[in-house]
């Protein structure tokens, strides 16, 4: 596959724990940390440290930023770049209602104009100046969006993205759902393509993000969107973190996973990687996709997710269990 492939920014999942098992896999090209809110990055937050930390691999690394007010995303914009990567995303897609209510996520898209133009405006003239200043390590600019609100209008929403790109956005990735829609409801791929055709001769780069479970989905939406630069893939990668080496593959390569060893090494690398007061909400996440894998996935799920209120010991221990009774989990075979 000659596009690339993106591990997608997810709250509690996007940290270094998570890239490290996707990492043994390989075949990720890029991978976008968890949203990073300004006003706790500008404002020395007592965990912010764990969500800027790069490893393992710093040089795959897009920060994504999240808030919902100009000076702070600009002062947040300019620590950010201090930082090893390949730059930084303004999220703009992000439709839980206690972000956009706020203004922050696709809230920008959804207020005035002339808002999001300043702001965006802004933040694209520290990255300009950045790359004035360090021309041997230039930093991407990029905008992670929806298509809008219920009611938006093809003319409004490439109205928006030429906005963007007259700012200095050098790439857009687009979930192509609006605000409300749902999972269930298939994408609309053709905005996608119809992006990439629009900014083909200005250089700007589309990625494609949504519905990308496995090889054939992936198949599937680059047949709809031939023209886009990459594939951004998010919760098929928590629940199958070999997935970007299935769809780089060829098919006739299978892939051997130790799934108990796998559940192991993530709590450690948890525990290494994370604070005392997120391991819960990581683990718990994490198994709620990972255990899908599973022929008994929702009691997999139940007793793993349980486990992890209790402690790390505990889950260990229920990990040990399940696959006692279960043996012929702990290994499988995927092409």
């Amino acid at each position: 596959m000659n596009k690339k492939l993106i591990c997608g920014p997810m709250a509690t999942i996007s940290h270094p724990a998570f890239r490290i098992l996707v990492e043994e896999f390989g075949a990720c090209d890029e991978y976008y940390n968890e949203m990073i809110n300004a006003g706790s990055l500008i404002n020395d937050g007592p965990f912010e440290k764990y969500y800027i930390n790069p490893y393992p691999v710093p040089e795959k690394l897009v920060w994504q930023l999240t808030g919902h007010d100009c000076a702070r995303m600009v002062q947040a914009a300019q620590r950010l770049l201090e930082l090893p990567g390949i730059g930084l995303d303004i999220n703009m897609g992000c439709s839980a209602p206690d972000v956009y209510k706020t203004g922050a996520g696709i809230g920008w898209m959804l207020r005035p104009v002339e808002e999001t133009r300043e702001m965006i405006c802004e933040v694209g003239k520290v990255l300009a100046s950045y790359n004035r200043n360090y021309p041997e390590n230039k930093k991407r600019f990029s905008v992670k969006l929806r298509l809008g609100d219920e009611n938006f209008t093809d003319e409004g929403f490439y109205s928006f993205c030429d906005m963007l790109v007259d700012a200095g956005v050098e790439l857009l990735t687009l979930h192509p759902r609006t605000k409300k829609e749902k999972l269930s409801r298939p994408p609309r791929y053709a905005y996608c393509q119809k992006l990439s055709e629009r900014y083909k001769s200005a250089g700007v780069k589309i990625y494609l993000n949504g519905n990308i479970k496995d090889k054939a989905s992936a198949e599937y939406a680059l047949a709809a969107c031939p023209d886009v630069s990459g594939i951004m893939i998010s919760r098929a990668s928590v629940q199958k973190p070999w997935i970007f080496y299935q769809i780089n593959s060829e098919k006739s390569k299978e892939i051997k996973v130790d799934m108990e060893k796998i559940c192991y090494d993530y709590i450690k690398n948890v525990e290494e990687y994370q604070p005392a007061e997120f391991y819960k909400t990581r683990l718990q996440r994490f198994f709620t996709y990972f255990c899908m894998n599973f022929q008994f996935a929702h009691y997999a799920q139940t007793r793993f997710v349980n486990a992890a209120e209790k402690g790390n010991d505990v889950l260990r221990e229920e990990i040990r269990d399940f696959f006692e009774k279960c043996p012929e989990e702990k290994i499988k075979i995927y092409k």
